[in-house]
């Protein structure tokens, strides 16, 4: 799903030449570094980092990679991601089980004033509090966000902020992909997504990859409006591979309202006792 060869291939590409102290050539015809010119800053020979690109090469050193790293410019993500790609060979991470404890579903249900949900690496939500279910509209089992972003939802959609959350979700699927580069699950949904968004495969081909954090998440919800909230994002200290992440809204906000406003509609919408179906804990 994803190898080194190509992402140092990317990446050479997006340097550009005279902030790497290459003198500027109106001739020049390839866009960002040659391979010349990175196989020289790095300090290794032509030949090594050519078979580099090929995958052709031998485990490269760490110090070949943090010279890597240094010269194309890879941020501290970046270069994890290129020490993890490099390390492939030597050992293949296993796919984390994404089993839900009971215990986890009792915390998310007491998560009352925020959508608190419990999400996978391949960004399968596999448990969400009441609140959670009402923002997106739909049941929380079966929910993919990457699928829900690219193939059932539009920039005029849900997400307010459409096109930042596809950068975001590629970034991450990518750095998946580097982790559990033999996770059968994950390579099908990442084909599904190229097969039926155009978007999707423009982003792949990029190679971007993001560490998912905290940060700003606006929603244009259909019942209460835009909803501008912060999401915090908490691994969960097992081997499961889940994150509890919630989205909160600032105290005394337009949101915080709205939240509430939207907590009582859907209490006059669902049947008394309804909640999430009971089948929502999935692996």
């Amino acid at each position: 799903m994803d190898d080194l060869a190509g992402f140092l291939r990317t990446r050479r590409s997006r340097v550009d030449p005279s902030a790497a102290g290459i003198p500027a050539d109106s001739r020049r015809r390839v866009e960002g570094l040659r391979r010349e010119e990175v196989a020289l800053l790095s300090g290794v020979s032509v030949d090594y980092y050519v078979r580099l690109e090929q995958g052709r090469a031998t485990q490269p050193s760490e110090q070949v990679l943090d010279a890597l790293a240094r010269v194309l410019g890879l941020d501290e993500t970046e270069r994890d991601h290129l020490h993890r790609l490099a390390s492939q060979r030597r050992r293949r991470a296993k796919s984390p089980s994404g089993r839900l404890r009971p215990e986890l579903l009792r915390v998310l249900d007491l998560v009352i004033g925020a959508p608190a949900l419990i999400m996978d690496h391949r960004l399968d939500v596999v448990g969400g509090n009441r609140l959670a279910g009402l923002l997106y509209g739909r049941p929380i089992p079966g929910l993919n966000t990457a699928r829900h972003i690219f193939l059932e939802e539009t920039e005029r959609g849900l997400y307010a902020d459409w096109e930042k959350c596809t950068l975001d979700v590629v970034g991450h699927l990518r750095l998946a992909a580097g982790k559990y580069p033999d996770d059968p699950r994950l390579a099908s949904l990442i084909g599904e997504l190229a097969m039926g968004s155009e978007r999707f495969r423009r982003l792949w081909a990029r190679a971007d990859v993001r560490a998912r954090a905290h940060g700003r998440k606006a929603y244009r919800h259909p019942l209460v409006g835009l909803l501008e909230l912060h999401q915090e994002n908490f691994a969960l200290p097992d081997e499961s591979g889940l994150e509890l992440i919630v989205l909160s809204a600032a105290p005394g906000s337009p949101t915080e309202d709205a939240l509430r406003l939207l907590g009582t509609l859907g209490s006059d919408r669902e049947p008394a006792g309804d909640g999430l179906p009971a089948d929502r804990v999935s692996g």
